[in-house]
């Protein structure tokens, strides 16, 4: 997957482009169903298929105070997401204040003349842009016929009778409803993090963790949980506390992702992991002794590993 970060780069790309428009926080089926236009129109007349979106995520700039604490996926993760539908590359508009001023149709004859083969833009329905959202399904269309580009819209997808969105994802996820997140998702949900450096308690119980740092991705809710884990490609069975270790609480503690993975021994410090929440096993909970909490994993463990 090639990342741009300028529009002016997909000069480079000396191909006919099929594009998909939008935010796509979580690559849900919903957005899936637009994306599958753009790679289709490979498919079907040859060039490449890429995904334009934009970071931060607008509501963050235009209406911080209506904007969620947290996405579904970052843009890395996102990335790998794209791949996985078949996208070619990806290309990251920084969205400004500045650039939420700037005509529809400006941004529109950005995108022909940076590509320089534009053939099919790929996006929802409702979709509306530009400075006072002057730019929708109707003008795109009119703006392709001189353009020369054909333009497709996708229509919402329903899940229990309601439209999927970014927004019943993270509440299903705050609600630890995870069979929920996953029907509306088409996929696990899982969670990228940074392993950083810890105080190594866990290490002196005897299960080392590694202290994982979610990409501001939403969390499900506290607890112990059977975990997959997923380093550098490869898939580990894990087990994962996730909240603030009541039972070691120093000055600082935050909510963090510990993660013991089975039958790994390799340096982790500094790696992304992405976690799967595979079944919730207890809530968190705060021990008399550090000797209670070593029998408590144990007992955790053994229930991973066994299944039962």
């Amino acid at each position: 997957m090639i990342v741009y970060h300028q529009l002016s780069e997909l000069a480079e790309l000396g191909a006919p482009v099929h594009l998909a428009l939008g935010v796509f926080d979580g690559v849900h089926v919903g957005h899936q169903e637009v994306i599958r236009h753009a790679v289709e129109g490979v498919r079907r007349e040859g060039g490449l298929a890429g995904v334009v979106t934009f970071e931060p995520h607008p509501i963050r700039v235009l209406a911080p105070e209506r904007a969620p604490r947290r996405i579904l996926a970052s843009i890395e993760h996102k990335a790998r997401l794209l791949a996985d539908l078949g996208v070619d590359f990806l290309c990251v508009q920084e969205f400004t204040l500045d650039f939420a001023k700037r005509e529809a149709f400006d941004f529109i004859q950005d995108l022909a003349d940076s590509t320089g083969a534009l053939k099919r833009i790929a996006v929802g329905e409702d979709w509306v842009f530009g400075k006072a959202r002057g730019g929708n399904v109707q003008r795109l269309r009119e703006w392709g016929e001189s353009l020369g580009f054909v333009v497709d819209a996708a229509p919402p997808v329903m899940v229990a009778g309601e439209r999927v969105s970014s927004t019943r994802i993270r509440q299903a996820v705050r609600d630890g409803n995870l069979d929920a997140a996953r029907e509306m998702l088409g996929r696990d949900y899982t969670v990228e993090g940074t392993v950083e450096r810890g105080r190594q308690l866990a290490r002196q119980l005897g299960y080392p963790t590694a202290n994982v740092v979610a990409h501001n991705e939403q969390l499900p809710p506290d607890g112990v949980w059977e975990l997959e884990a997923i380093i550098e490609g490869k898939r580990y069975r894990a087990i994962g506390n996730l909240g603030r270790r009541p039972t070691v609480e120093y000055e600082g503690a935050r909510r963090l992702l510990e993660v013991h993975v089975f039958h790994y021994d390799g340096d982790l410090y500094d790696q992304v992991i992405e976690a799967r929440f595979v079944r919730f096993i207890r809530t968190e909970q705060k021990f008399h002794s550090v000797e209670e909490l070593k029998a408590q994993i144990e007992a955790d463990v053994q229930k991973v590993l066994s299944g039962a």
